[in-house]
């Protein structure tokens, strides 16, 4: 299913931070991180929290972190002081040497040292803290966003379902009138190949016969109980409210495979129309199965 979510906030040094996570339709979860340099350690524990709460999906989390006042650089000045006289002493050696320059001592090892705080293991595990706390939120964001698409999803399904329950009707109505068919065109193509005077040695019982036995192969009965029973089973998963996409898309190839049945045992054009009609919205509620969680 589809769905969006932002959750942002601040670390106790300043640093501000975003969570931005989205996804989209998959028939598994798959859950795939973009983490700064540095907090790659989250994504484990990450992973393992959406899961517990996700079951379908490709679902793509990213996290922006941004320090509002970076570490300034400065001289060590004990280091400048070796590393001058150093340079000094070497340019006197050198007839013509220039003085050294600023900025090429600048560059010399050690000379430039960073404030950047040591590594803080406290504060370290206070900053995972708070990231997986709001990550915990993006993710109930997203759960929000999705059920709401959810929402819409149902109501779609909901419509399917009744086009298909009224297909199935028509169908049901379409297939009483198949034996009589049936009879009328035995005898139509028993007097195409038969004169009168041999059609009337046909018995009666005979022609009973075998318009019993074509009904037999084209009773749909069975296949329009079974459609009927994939409707009210269809209709309870969406009113379950729980993770049911997967069991909703294994009905719908149930819901095909007694569709195709039914056309293929179809004899005349009412039902053949039905039947395709029939087949056609089950492809749609196939389509939009895959999109539920």
């Amino acid at each position: 299913m589809t769905g969006f979510a932002r959750e942002s906030g601040s670390l106790s040094d300043g640093t501000a931070f975003l969570w931005e996570i989205k996804s989209v339709n998959g028939r598994g979860l798959d859950v795939r991180f973009r983490l700064p340099h540095g907090q790659e350690a989250l994504e484990a524990p990450l992973r393992d929290a959406a899961s517990k709460k996700l079951k379908r999906g490709n679902v793509q989390v990213a996290l922006v972190m941004k320090r509002e006042a970076r570490p300034e650089l400065r001289v060590d000045e004990p280091t400048l002081e070796r590393m001058l006289k150093l340079a000094l002493d070497v340019a006197a050696r050198i007839p013509g040497a220039t003085p050294p320059r600023a900025e090429a001592l600048l560059t010399l090892p050690g000379v430039l040292r960073n404030d950047a705080p040591e590594p803080d293991e406290a504060a370290d595990a206070a900053t995972r803290v708070v990231l997986e706390m709001s990550f915990a939120r993006a993710v109930d964001g997203l759960i929000a966003s999705r059920g709401a698409e959810g929402a819409r999803l149902a109501a779609i399904l909901s419509a399917l379902l009744d086009e298909i329950a009224a297909l199935t009707e028509e169908a049901s109505r379409e297939a009483a009138g198949q034996p009589e068919a049936q009879r009328a065109r035995l005898l139509e193509n028993i007097a195409q190949l038969l004169d009168t005077e041999s059609r009337s040695r046909i018995p009666e019982e005979r022609l009973a016969q075998e318009v019993a036995l074509l009904a037999a192969r084209s009773d749909v009965r069975e296949e329009l109980d079974r459609l009927n029973s994939h409707i009210t089973a269809a209709r309870a998963l969406l009113a379950d409210g729980d993770a049911v996409g997967r069991k909703l898309e294994f009905l719908t190839q149930e819901f095909v495979r007694e569709a195709n049945t039914l056309c293929s045992k179809s004899a005349t054009v009412g039902l053949t129309r039905a039947g395709l009609s029939l087949k056609a919205a089950i492809e749609r509620l196939k389509e939009q199965s895959a999109n539920v969680e």
